[in-house]
């Protein structure tokens, strides 16, 4: 099989390049092993909130200066604001409603009913613009009975310390009854399917309104809209006082219909999506890439001119850790890691981790460097680069989307 670009990876990072690309008329694969981060996502997406020496950030713009000279947006050069911009607007091309700018982080809720800064959100979410936005508001939290993965008990806890003044409540729906009878069964997932019923949701509506006289807010798990957003929307404007959903354990229902728009445009345009494959190894024909193979495909090669390595950090196997080196598995790709694996990490697990800053190492274009030697075609994106701790540092997203534009504009303007 033979296209112009084949992009391993399927999240993210992947599916954002694989979109500008094949806008471009740039015939796309991508090769998805299965889920991705998007699944397990809390409703937000962040830039940059801290600096690595700990500085917190309030501007992205501003701050991004001020990276470390490996840090992947370092590689962007004067591109960052445009590419920010650029990904908030793919967002929006897709269907995907998101707030948020890159001048000003606002803040989110979690699922333990904090607050942390971010760049983008789910409109799904209410977007804060300081702790003072509690203050003095009396609040509902609700939650379905029998669910498991959203408690009402620490959601409002963590609302009171920002001043609110809450109570909590639950609701029983009889359809979801069938799932209640066992606990692996009351899902977000599989509730926000039976929510897609008008009818049932209209019954929950009915149940709530007669629960919120005498508030402020209803805060509620965001368990609605798992093939649109049109249940958010009827919940939200059906009801006298704001709704404001928080995010729940994993499966992220927001995160999941992400993932389904950005695939669908993808595929819209144009684009081949493998779900369900795994590229175990490839060809060369001195610095260039030639051809990969993939598990279910066996000797049927894939071809093309340009090979994106987008398949993430060592949660989904984009790296992987041996006892004294990390290794990319599939092409062989140098790695940038401190030796020693006791200077991998840190006793303390709050604690910035070493291994976190680890991965593939590339040049200026983001081409990645086997055996010291710059591969012509083969490029990475996302949170398979080093140089960044992205958990504390707060920028796995913008990592995700900003580089894989940056790729992609790259191949597209030759």
């Amino acid at each position: 099989m033979k296209f112009d670009t084949l992009i391993i990876g399927g999240g993210l990072a992947g599916l954002t390049c694989g979109i500008r690309l094949q806008k471009s008329g740039v015939k796309c694969a991508i090769v998805s092993t299965g889920q991705s981060a998007l699944h397990f996502s809390s409703g937000s997406f962040d830039l940059l909130n801290e600096l690595a020496d700990g500085t917190k950030v309030d501007s992205p713009l501003a701050a991004v200066g001020k990276v470390g000279a490996n840090h992947p947006y370092a590689k962007l050069g004067d591109s960052f604001a445009h590419y920010a911009r650029e990904a908030k607007q793919q967002f929006l091309d897709c269907g995907i409603e998101v707030n948020g700018d890159a001048g000003h982080n606002h803040l989110r809720i979690t699922p333990m009913g904090t607050l942390k800064p971010t760049w983008l959100t789910f409109s799904d979410f209410e977007p804060l613009l300081s702790a003072n936005d509690m203050a003095g508001k009396k609040v509902l939290a609700v939650n379905i009975a029998g669910f498991l993965d959203f408690n009402t008990k620490f959601v409002a806890d963590g609302f009171e310390k920002y001043g609110a003044e809450c109570r909590i409540s639950s609701i029983n729906l009889p359809e979801l009854e069938r799932l209640r009878i066992s606990p692996t069964e009351m899902r977000s997932t599989n509730i926000a399917r039976v929510l897609e019923n008008e009818k049932t949701l209209e019954t929950l509506i009915r149940a709530l309104a007669a629960k919120i006289s005498g508030f402020d807010i209803v805060a509620l798990p965001a368990v609605f809209g798992l093939s649109s957003a049109a249940p958010v929307r009827k919940l939200k404007e059906s009801l006298d006082i704001p709704a404001w959903l928080v995010p729940t354990m994993p499966p992220s229902v927001p995160g999941i219909r992400a993932q389904q728009q950005l695939r669908r445009s993808f595929e819209e345009l144009g684009g081949v999506y493998m779900l369900g494959d795994t590229v175990v190894k490839a060809g060369f024909k001195g610095n260039r890439v030639e051809a990969v193979y993939s598990v279910n495909h066996g000797d049927i090669s894939f071809v093309a001119e340009n090979f994106i390595l987008a398949s993430g950090s060592y949660f989904s196997n984009g790296l992987v850790a041996r006892p004294d080196s990390i290794v990319e598995p599939v092409f062989g790709s140098d790695v940038d890691f401190t030796p020693g694996r006791d200077t991998w990490y840190d006793q303390s697990f709050f604690n910035k981790q070493n291994y976190m800053t680890f991965g593939v190492a590339t040049d200026d274009k983001l081409r990645i460097r086997i055996k010291g030697d710059v591969q012509q075609n083969l490029f990475a994106i996302g949170s398979i680069l080093g140089g960044s701790d992205t958990i504390h540092e707060g920028c796995s997203a913008g990592i995700s989307m900003l580089t894989a534009l940056y790729v992609a504009d790259n191949l597209i303007n030759g």
